[in-house]
C-alpha cells in the first residue's frame, strides 16, 4: 500500500490520522520539491514516528519511482508531501502509476495554498477559475497570462502560484512575478495584468506571519513582502462582501475595491 499523507503548510498541520499512518509504516518517504513546509523539524519527526525519513527529488518521483512502488507492493509505505497530497499533478502521476502496478493507495489529506491563501484574503473560493504557475524568466511561458485573461473575461478570480526550485533553495519573489506578468502584458496586450491591475499578494500563508496586501499593480511593485514563498492573487469581479474584506484583511484603499 502506498499512503500519500499531506504536511499542510507549516510543520504543526500534519493530521493525527497523518501521524498514525507514519507510525504504522514499514518505509517512509518525502518530498519538498513541490512546495515550502514552515518549521517542519524532520528530525523531530522522525523521533516521534519511530522510523527514518528518506527525503528524495524530483527525478526520482517522476522519472525513477520503482523502488517506491516495488516496496509498496509487500509493504506499507508512506510519502509525505507539503500542502494536500493530490494538488499536485507529480503526484497524481504517482498514483497513476501505482493503481497500474497494482499497489493500493490511500490519501490523508491536509492544508493547502489552494485555499489558504484565498481565505487569507478573504475571496470567495468558487468564484475562483483555473490556476497557473508563473515561471522563472529562464523558462518563459504565456501560460499564466493566457490563463488570467479567460479568467478575467468570466469575471473570475485567479490564483498564480510562483515557480520553486527547491534543489536551487529559489523561490520566486511577488515582486519578481510582477516583472514577469507585466512584460507578458507588454508582449500580449490584452489589459489582463497592468499596473493599474487590482492584486492581492499573499506571502507565507501558513506562518505566524503570513502577510496579505491588496492594491493595483504600480503600488505593489517594489514593496518588501519578506521571504517567500509568495502568491499573487488577481481579482475578477468582486461581491461586495469580498471587496471589504479586501479593505479590512489585506489593506486595500478604499478607491480601488469601493
Amino acid at each position: 500500500m502506498l499512503v500519500f499523507i499531506g504536511l499542510g503548510l507549516n510543520g504543526e498541520d500534519m493530521s493525527l490520522r497523518g501521524l498514525r499512518e507514519m507510525r504504522e509504516a514499514d518505509v517512509v518517504y518525502a518530498e519538498f520539491y513541490t512546495g515550502v513546509v514552515f518549521k517542519l523539524d524532520l528530525q523531530g519527526l522522525e523521533r516521534i514516528i519511530g522510523k527514518p525519513i528518506r527525503v528524495i527529488n524530483r527525478e526520482v518521483v517522476e522519472q525513477r519511482p520503482d523502488d517506491i512502488l516495488e516496496a509498496a507492493k509487500v509493504k506499507k509505505v508512506a510519502f509525505l508531501v507539503p500542502g494536500d497530497p493530490m494538488v499536485a499533478t507529480t503526484h497524481i502521476d504517482l498514483r497513476l502509476r501505482a493503481a497500474r502496478a497494482g499497489v493500493e493507495t490511500r490519501i490523508v489529506h491536509a492544508a493547502s495554498i489552494h485555499s489558504a491563501a484565498l481565505g487569507l484574503a478573504g475571496l470567495q473560493s468558487y468564484k475562483f477559475g483555473r490556476s497557473a504557475t508563473v515561471p522563472f524568466p529562464d523558462q518563459p511561458s504565456q501560460t499564466p497570462y493566457e490563463v488570467l485573461a479567460e479568467n478575467l473575461e468570466r469575471g473570475l478570480h485567479t490564483l498564480l502560484l510562483l515557480d520553486l526550485r527547491a534543489e536551487e533553495g529559489r523561490a520566486m519573489s511577488a515582486n519578481e512575478a510582477i516583472d514577469v506578468m507585466l512584460n507578458l502584458e507588454s508582449k500580449l496586450k490584452r489589459g489582463a495584468f497592468t499596473p493599474d491591475t487590482l492584486a492581492v499578494v499573499v506571502a507565507r500563508a501558513g506562518s505566524d506571519d503570513a502577510l496579505v496586501r491588496a492594491d493595483l499593480v504600480k503600488h505593489l511593485h517594489g514593496l518588501g513582502f519578506g521571504p517567500p514563498p509568495h502568491v499573487l492573487i488577481v481579482p475578477g469581479r468582486l461581491h461586495f462582501l469580498e471587496a471589504e474584506a479586501l479593505r479590512v484583511f489585506a489593506g486595500a484603499p478604499g478607491d480601488v475595491v469601493g
